[in-house]
């Protein structure tokens, strides 16, 4: 069956459906960033996970966030959702994401095109499939993304380079943001701007193998405020209280504790202000690097 032809001009209402991890959605900004480019005079509505605004809340390539939060026993969270993205007539849906649901809500709202990886069996439920790239893997995840992306330029264009170019993260942090970040640094004991902070994050919420020891981590923390008088700022998610606690309780200098006391967009903020990250392979790599601070 020959693909539809996709035509610029029809192009208004873009929705994409965005990833279920903090750092898979780090590794989709460049993604979005290159659809912005390929279709500039679109409203792009980006539908992902209520945490997803303490990223994107102020990213200049989007137009809006649509929440999709679905719990495990929500039956109807797809039939709604799929409503909602009938009601708003979107004319072209980008799935980041590689599950069947995502592409049965596209297909449920009517969208008239759909572009996303043939993943999951859902390959009849999109107008335009893209086969997983053989060299998965061997790239740098961020081009899965860019991917969809490129194939989209191709089709509208015969032609596209967005695989040959170095990705642009460069996550955006506002001055009000990184004021109250400021701010929550100095109610936790720390004292932001006059000695070097180094965050340390010593969980990671999806894998305990992915840790490295947490003594390794206080010990560290230990020679870092000894040796070069840093302020050293424990973070993480609620999920990861212990292991911070772990961390704290076998240092001998005292951390700022951060763990489960933020929301994303504060630590995205803080996290802007350090002036190094030490982390497992976690979220919070992702979102240093995409600042462009050093990350280790």
């Amino acid at each position: 069956m020959r693909e539809r032809i996709i035509e610029r001009e029809k192009i208004k209402r873009v929705v994409v459906r965005g990833t279920n991890w903090v750092g898979d959605a780090v590794l989709t900004t460049p993604a979005l960033r290159e659809l912005r480019r390929v279709l500039p005079q679109a409203h792009v509505t980006l539908a992902t996970r209520s945490w997803a605004k303490g990223l994107f809340n102020d990213a200049d390539f989007i137009d809006d966030l649509l929440v999709y939060d679905r719990g495990a026993r929500d039956l109807g969270a797809p039939l709604r959702q799929a409503r909602e993205w009938r009601r708003r007539r979107f004319d072209l849906a980008v799935l980041f994401q590689n599950a069947f649901e995502a592409a049965l809500i596209a297909r449920a709202a009517r969208v008239p095109f759909r572009l996303g990886y043939a993943t999951d069996g859902r390959r009849m439920l999109l107008t335009h499939p893209v086969s997983v790239p053989a060299w998965r893997g061997e790239r740098h995840e961020v081009f899965y993304y860019l991917n969809i992306i490129a194939r989209l330029e191709t089709l509208l264009d015969g032609a596209s380079d967005i695989l040959d170019h170095e990705p642009v993260f460069a996550l955006r942090v506002s001055e009000t943001q990184r004021v109250a970040a400021r701010e929550l640094l100095r109610a936790a004991g720390a004292l932001p701007g006059s000695v070097p902070l180094v965050a340390l994050c010593p969980g990671s919420t999806n894998s305990r193998a992915k840790r490295w020891p947490a003594e390794r981590y206080a010990a560290l923390a230990d020679k870092l405020i000894e040796t070069v008088g840093a302020q050293v700022a424990l973070i993480g998610s609620r999920d990861e209280e212990d292991v911070s606690c772990e961390v704290a309780t076998l240092m001998r200098q005292k951390p700022i504790m951060l763990t489960g006391r933020t929301e994303l967009a504060e630590a995205v903020a803080v996290l802007s202000l350090a002036d190094l990250l030490v982390t497992n392979d976690t979220g919070p790599a992702h979102i240093s690097a995409a600042l462009e601070r050093p990350t280790l």
